[in-house]
């Protein structure tokens, strides 16, 4: 019997040749491996059975992001992932009873310090006092601590790529263990998500903080990201960083954090998806054991800022001593809309690969940049999101250069001077690109889980190559036309001061 993994790649090879036929069949073929199921409290569980070696992967998917968090806690979705590998109340401590009596005094502490720190006048002696009390519940709960218990439990039971990540629309938590250790990663995640513990809490927002500083204030790219994105975005809040901002960093409390645990990381939110050498049946039992006392709850607000339409082209410029950098982009549609495809196709005919148009002209024979790229479904892809260029010019080359040039090739684009070879090489490198980001228990599990959290259904990370399959060289044309435009478009740069002439002059 051929494994999953072979059956889609031959599928999708097949699909080059003969587009919908061969394709539904291999489907059919995915969904015989695939197995799926609700929870009584609203947990949705994928099982993918793909047994090339006595090994599992294990994905949880919670549909909430940087996009989704309360004003003065921007960073929070970030926080609580650092939090969500410290363990629990039976993991990570010594005596959970007297850990929590100081937790609690420690965030108490906290809290009142940065009360006083807003207030119009603070009293410096009440601050020094609040922090010493505040530092001192710090030391007393570490002495209860058993640091990193949860993750050398894994580690231990040959756990591999414990991870994590948070983006504006998406938090994600995997790791791979040996097939017969499947119910102890069941274990472990009711642990961590049915009552999770905040320790080490500070010290994480320091990391945090650090992490801040060397990604974005130390970055040039990451200021003009930043930047760019709070000038893209009126009102959406897609226009705040995912690492947050730093004066909300320092705000938000452990009270704050679990609220908004509280709120999004509930059942109903979070898609469990398992691929590997496992039993279906087995997983289901341990799930209803394990998952199934997470308590069920309201399912989470979505968000209900509508971006206003854009009154014209938004210009900012960073000076400072360092690498020049260009930036446009435009605002376009979320994932589920049916220009995205075409969008895609577009942002991949530009710059993907050293065949590329970008590429090609602006790396390799005028030598304009280092770097160009271009790409949809920026900062996320759950509402409506921006078409981005991006360039980094050599040295000597002006940016009014780089402007000009990419400027060019999107009005190539809009007079419709794509060709169908193009086009079609373009869905090839989708479908490669596809099989690729299948080829593994991690691929296979993270895109279902994504794709069913978002689109509604684990298909849709397979029938999404039907919609850039479909995509014509009038759908390019006319997305061309319709969205990327100079009324809706917003262009950054970094200039060094000395320099004049480039964007934005």
């Amino acid at each position: 019997m051929k494994t999953l993994i072979s059956r889609i790649a031959l599928g999708l090879a097949a699909l080059a040749m003969s587009p919908a036929l061969v394709y539904a069949q291999d489907l059919d073929a995915i969904a015989e491996r695939v197995t799926e199921f609700t929870l009584d409290n609203g947990l949705h569980l994928i099982i993918i059975e793909r047994p090339v070696a006595p090994v599992a992967t294990f994905v949880t998917f919670v549909n909430v992001g940087g996009v989704d968090e309360p004003v003065n806690n921007t960073g929070v979705a970030h926080i609580f992932e650092h939090m969500a590998f410290k363990g629990s109340r039976n993991i990570g401590t010594r005596d959970w009873e007297a850990e929590q009596a100081a937790l609690e005094k420690m965030d108490a502490a906290y809290q009142a310090w940065l009360e006083e720190s807003y207030s119009s006048q603070p009293d410096e002696a009440r601050l020094d006092a609040l922090w010493q009390e505040f530092e001192q519940w710090q030391q007393a709960a570490g002495e209860y601590i058993n640091s990193e218990e949860f993750s050398q439990l894994i580690e231990r039971e040959g756990g591999v790529g414990l991870n994590a990540f948070t983006s504006a629309d998406a938090t994600g938590y995997f790791y791979s263990l040996p097939q017969n250790k499947a119910e102890l990663w069941f274990y472990l995640e009711a642990e961590r998500f049915r009552n999770p513990v905040f320790r080490e809490f500070y010290v994480e927002k320091d990391v945090i903080m650090e992490e801040r500083r060397m990604r974005t204030d130390s970055s040039p790219q990451g200021r003009l990201l930043e930047e760019f994105l709070s000038v893209a975005y009126s009102a959406h809040p897609y226009r705040n960083p995912v690492i947050g901002w730093a004066s909300d960093i320092a705000a938000t409390t452990m009270a704050d954090t679990r609220k908004f645990f509280e709120t999004y990381y509930v059942p109903s939110n979070m898609t469990v998806a398992i691929a590997g050498d496992v039993d279906p049946q087995a997983m289901r039992e341990l799930a209803e054991t394990y998952l199934g006392g997470l308590p069920a709850a309201k399912h989470p607000p979505s968000v209900k800022t509508i971006e206003p339409p854009q009154r014209g082209e938004r210009r900012f410029v960073i000076e400072e001593q360092s690498q020049p950098l260009f930036i446009a982009g435009y605002k376009t549609v979320a994932a589920d809309h049916p220009d995205a495809a075409a969008l895609e196709m577009l942002s991949t005919i530009l710059s993907s690969g050293r065949t590329s148009r970008l590429y090609r002209r602006m790396v390799q024979d005028e030598q304009l940049a280092l770097a160009v790229q271009a790409l949809t479904g920026f900062p996320g892809s759950r509402y409506p999101s921006l078409f981005v260029t991006f360039a980094v010019p050599n040295a000597g080359v002006a940016l009014a250069d780089i402007e000009r040039v990419l400027n060019e090739e999107i009005d190539k684009a809009k007079a419709g001077e794509i060709a169908q070879q193009e086009l079609d090489r373009a869905v090839t490198n989708a479908r490669a690109g596809a099989v690729r980001g299948l080829n593994s228990n991690m691929g296979l599990a993270l895109n279902m889980a994504q794709a069913h959290a978002q689109r509604g259904s684990w298909q849709q990370a397979f029938t999404y190559l039907d919609d850039l399959s479909a995509v014509t060289l009038d759908d390019l044309q006319r997305v061309a036309q319709t969205y990327l435009v100079k009324s809706n478009r917003t262009v950054g740069s970094i200039q060094n001061a000395a320099i004049q002439g480039g964007a934005g002059q």
